[in-house]
């Protein structure tokens, strides 16, 4: 339960990060950016110390006697409410390197196989839940009022060249003749389903059905 509360916290670091490089807050003094960041992350590190007993089952603190948006299960995702009954993980899925954080359509598949989402729960997901942008994320609220965030975390293109833009793509499981396969892209104004280049690295964000 410790290292779900430590991945949200490190996806909220991410947040502050991108929105700085994306221009989102820079005006913001130095100093000031700086302090934050020292701050999140002594407070990320402070969860690992955090009893079992200081949050209720499904990992979220329950003292303030509010609703709760994100709940969690034990391996991270979540309930939309979806016609299909699809869960969707709150979090990308790590590679082996922190400066390379996407996969080529190839690697995805080989790597996550069923576990990746297809188009068809792309569009799902697009049409059933409401889309509030949000710095660099989305807020993605499904119909029963849980939530999740999808990170515009940018894409690296075919020739290996990461391309930070304040946007998000995601791979599907599903191909699109030989060379290009579905996937997901969105900006603060734009969400979408389409197609690309399988050499093409984009995020990955698995699905449990």
């Amino acid at each position: 339960m410790e290292a779900e509360f430590l991945k949200f916290f490190e996806e909220k670091l991410r947040v502050y990060f991108f929105l700085y490089f994306c221009g989102k807050i820079k005006k913001m003094k130095k100093l000031r950016f700086i302090s934050m960041m020292c701050l999140l992350a002594l407070f990320v590190v402070s969860l690992a110390g955090c009893k079992k007993e200081d949050v209720n089952n499904n990992g979220n603190n329950n003292d303030n006697g509010g609703s709760v948006v994100i709940v969690n299960d034990q391996d991270g995702y979540i309930d939309l409410g979806l016609p299909s009954g699809t869960k969707w993980r709150n979090y990308n899925e790590p590679t082996q390197s922190w400066e390379n954080m996407y996969y080529t359509y190839d690697e995805a598949v080989s790597t996550f196989g069923d576990k990746l989402p297809t188009k068809e729960q792309f569009d799902e997901l697009r049409v059933y839940c409401t889309w509030e942008w949000i710095g660099n994320f989305y807020s993605v609220t499904g119909t029963n009022g849980n939530s999740i965030l999808l990170e515009g975390a940018g894409y690296r293109n075919c020739e290996g060249y990461k391309v930070p833009v304040c946007a998000g793509y995601y791979w599907s499981s599903t191909p699109n003749g030989s060379d290009d396969a579905w996937g997901l892209y969105f900006n603060s104004g734009v969400v979408n389903v389409g197609c690309d280049h399988r050499c093409s690295g984009f995020s990955v964000r698995l699905v449990q059905d």
